[in-house]
């Protein structure tokens, strides 16, 4: 399974920026796909999530400005992201989970700053 983010790069607090993630596999054969971001110094935290059953999941943080959606057809998951804060800034990371498996893609970077 190979998972290939891109997307990223630097943008002004209050602007937008849209990731994807490429799956090599069909995004239903997985149980969650979701998006990570690490920043400097801290730990890897969920930001967004597409689970196979229940409801779409957000850290508080992004409630309000980051959208996650998939394109079936194009096995691509997106994060479309408003409003961006500086904090925002780190490397986003697309997951897949299978059963117990983890799958990562390489990240992308995401740089807030005027």
């Amino acid at each position: 399974v190979q998972l290939v983010e891109s997307g990223g790069g630097l943008v002004q607090p209050g602007g937008s920026l849209r990731l994807s993630c490429e799956v090599s596999e069909k995004i239903a054969s997985f149980s969650a796909v979701g998006w990570y971001r690490q920043a400097p110094g801290k730990q890897r935290e969920l930001v967004a999530a597409i689970p196979i059953a229940g409801n779409l999941r957000y850290v508080d943080s992004v409630k309000g400005r980051f959208t996650i959606s998939n394109g079936n057809a194009k096995n691509t998951v997106y994060l479309q992201m408003n409003s961006v804060k500086p904090e925002d800034t780190a490397v986003y990371y697309c997951k897949a989970l299978r059963e117990v498996r983890e799958y990562w893609g390489q990240g992308t970077q995401v740089t807030v700053s005027s």
